[in-house]
């Protein structure tokens, strides 16, 4: 224990929480304990200043002008994705797209990818704990190609049946598409395993990052899948803002997945050719503040000790784990060995929609229903969750604070 205290000590949890205004007010006459990370992430100062710089100093369209502002803007954009290249480790910034967010970033792959090279008979292949965004857009290509979209099974841990997956994986399977986190358990999936395995059938492998890019490091070297994406708001960034890694050779065999300016080289009515990755994917003014601001939470990020970050977190999640196992009528749902930032919960003879009214009547913040994971909530045999999610900002007190807020639910429905 002595070594993970001295690992605790150098990562000041409360001087890193004075740098988030938002943690400082109160709700309901309670201080704010926000415990809805998994649902978007709070923005420290430094990413607040950054995009309120760029309105005020540099705001101008990139790529496109002849004057001071514009190479300003340019410059800060482009900076932003190499900001994003070395986050995840990718081989070149050409590599990264941006999106809006994982959603478009998925509804991209599907789209251009799979448009282009699904047929009947093929199949893909996606876990039954994706995000609905993780699901749809691949059903609704599936159905315009005639190929077929197959469910890896989960067991009732909530993990990857790896035997099952074993089982699917063969020269039918052309895309398997896989959360890093479940965002509903908490569930952190081995993709290097996965995407290896799926490699040998000749499959490409997308992993969705969305929960995950706030709590590991990332190296697409390492992992060595096609295409990897996340959510700029869920990494302490603004909304709207979202990067989408791919393997370069297959960004440039892909068509566009949508037209307009900046994704051209020339328009003619006799014939359009496109312009090179990555802005052949980039059509129209892009959310360049948002750029900003990622660029500024990914910098801001990489000035913490991670070591002692993943630590701390690690030690107010499996202090939540215990708590949760020591409370009676609690039941988790989602026992993997590997979670990350996630507490999902149901509590004996109560809707999770109105633990969750009551538990903000206190002041703490938590996520209640299904979390866009559908199936993954009928496969484990319930309607919907309380889901207390967590960040490198949370502490020991905010846990504390959950379960002294339950014991007021709890008198307050039975």
């Amino acid at each position: 224990g002595g070594a993970i205290g001295s690992v605790l000590m150098s990562f000041d949890v409360q001087a890193i929480r004075a740098q988030f205004p938002i943690l400082a007010q109160q709700i309901n006459g309670n201080p704010l304990v926000y415990l809805d990370n998994g649902a978007t992430t709070q923005k420290p100062d430094a990413v607040i200043d950054a995009i309120s710089n760029f309105y005020r100093h540099d705001n101008s369209n990139v790529h496109r002008g002849a004057h001071t502002l514009s190479d300003r803007a340019t410059s800060a954009f482009e900076q932003a994705r190499v900001a994003v290249q070395g986050l995840l480790n990718a081989g070149s910034s050409d590599e990264i797209i941006w999106t809006k967010g994982t959603t478009e970033s998925v509804n991209l792959v599907a789209f251009s990818w799979g448009q282009a090279n699904l047929k009947p008979g093929d199949r893909v292949l996606v876990s039954a704990m994706e995000h609905h965004a993780n699901i749809v857009p691949w059903q609704l290509v599936c159905a315009k190609t005639g190929a077929e979209v197959v469910p890896i099974p989960v067991t009732d841990a909530g993990e990857l049946d790896l035997e099952a997956l074993d089982g699917l994986l063969d020269e039918r399977v052309k895309f398997v598409s896989i959360v890093h986190v479940s965002n509903a358990l908490g569930t952190v999936n081995p993709v290097a395993e996965i995407i290896a395995r799926a490699h040998r059938v000749g499959a490409l492998v997308m992993v969705d990052g969305a929960q995950a890019v706030a709590h590991f490091d990332l190296d697409m070297q390492a992992l060595d899948c096609d295409f990897y994406t996340f959510s700029g708001h869920k990494l302490f960034g603004p909304t709207g803002i979202g990067a989408l890694y791919g393997k370069m050779a297959l960004l440039e065999a892909m068509p566009p997945f949508m037209g307009g300016g900046e994704m051209i080289e020339t328009v003619s009515f006799e014939q359009t050719t496109f312009n090179r990755v990555p802005y052949k994917f980039e059509p129209g003014t892009p959310n360049i503040a948002g750029a900003v601001g990622l660029a500024a939470a990914i910098t801001w990020f990489n000035g913490l000790d991670r070591a002692a970050m993943m630590a701390h977190e690690q030690a107010v999640l499996d202090y939540a784990v215990e708590c949760a196992h020591n409370y009676p009528g609690l039941t988790l749902i989602g026992q993997a060995d590997q979670r990350a930032g996630v507490l999902s919960f149901v509590l004996d003879g109560s809707h999770p929609h109105d633990v969750g009214t009551l538990l903000d009547q206190q002041g703490v913040a938590v996520r209640t229903g299904s979390h866009c994971a559908m199936p993954i909530m009928s496969r484990l045999g319930v309607s919907g969750t309380v889901r207390a999610s967590f960040a490198l900002y949370n502490t020991r007190e905010d846990v504390d604070a959950l379960f002294a807020a339950l014991d007021k639910v709890k008198l307050f429905l039975f």
